[in-house]
């Protein structure tokens, strides 16, 4: 959500003539985040978001759009997309394809407690039921095929022992094959960040642009992995605990699924430490640009390597 397209008043003024949600009241750039440019846009009559793909290209931007239409119909709390005066949800502004949110109430919570713990879990496994009937598919773009391209790209900038973990990881990841794992929509990018609460309760989910059709458990490890874990890359077990039991609560976990967790867990520290690295070591330019450590990641695919506890007692 950084800026790296620059949007003027002028220009915001120009959009909203397409659509009927009000006059200009303010814009503000957001500077969080790394994938696309982020506005908050107010009106004289709602707030909403902005964003400027930098990215994805148009001809992929409907099954995102058209996802959150889709859960935001079946009270999943997330950003609902704005449709123009002529009934269209995608949009250009300054050569990149954008798109009009709404903005949904609430902050970030970047010390979590067990109960915000708990309602990501339980919002997690809801919002993978609501997205079951979801008609339209995309393959992670970030997944295991991307993991090796990923690895070849930021090669040269690795000691001799990150690149040993970094292969020894791959291969590890490449040699499991399981069958039967639950699947459907998943959010893949649940981070403190994509949540907002207002107040004690959940505002809602944002970002769904890396939204796919993947392993629901790889969703919420990836998430566990944000939202359960210590700086020093150790469980804070009330937090754990409180999340997957929410979320099972609401989805059970199945007897592959529970097998499966190590390795999930693995992945989805192993996925965000190659992103890290390649946002810190070949940065775009940007107006607003912030990548984050990758070491993080490293040492917390160290910490899962070395042994995890199971799913649930």
């Amino acid at each position: 959500m950084s800026v790296f397209t620059p949007v003027s008043r002028a220009d915001a003024e120009s959009l909203l003539g397409r659509y009927s949600i009000g006059a200009l009241q303010d814009l503000q750039g957001i500077s969080a985040g790394i994938e696309n440019t982020n506005y908050f846009l107010d009106t004289d009559r709602a707030r909403y978001v902005l964003t400027l793909f930098e990215k994805l290209t148009a001809a992929e931007l409907p099954f995102y759009l058209g996802l959150m239409s889709h859960l935001a119909e079946r009270d999943v709390q997330c950003p609902a997309p704005v449709r123009d005066n002529s009934g269209r949800s995608l949009t250009e502004v300054n050569g990149r394809p954008a798109c009009i949110v709404s903005r949904l109430a609430g902050a970030w919570v970047m010390d979590p407690q067990a109960e915000h713990c708990a309602q990501v879990g339980a919002a997690l496994a809801r919002m993978h039921l609501a997205g079951a009937d979801f008609t339209l598919t995309m393959a992670n773009p970030r997944g295991p095929r991307w993991w090796h391209e990923a690895a070849q790209q930021i090669d040269g900038f690795l000691t001799a022992a990150q690149r040993g973990l970094l292969l020894s990881e791959l291969a590890f990841q490449d040699a499991v094959r399981a069958s039967d794992v639950p699947r459907g929509l998943i959010h893949a990018d649940l981070f403190r960040d994509n949540v907002l609460f207002d107040g004690d309760a959940l505002g809602g989910l944002i970002d769904f642009y890396f939204a796919c059709t993947d392993v629901w458990l790889f969703d919420v490890a990836v998430t566990v992995n944000d939202w359960c874990i210590e700086a020093d890359g150790s469980f804070d077990e009330a937090r754990r605990t409180a999340l997957l039991q929410a979320y099972q609560a609401v989805r059970p976990f199945t007897p592959v699924e529970r097998q499966l967790w190590p390795l999930m867990l693995r992945a989805g520290a192993l996925r965000f430490w190659l992103s890290r690295l390649c946002d810190f070591h070949l940065p775009r330019p940007g107006e607003m640009v912030h990548a984050k450590d990758p070491a993080h990641f490293e040492r917390l695919l160290v910490r899962h390597r070395a042994g995890v506890a199971p799913l649930l007692a």
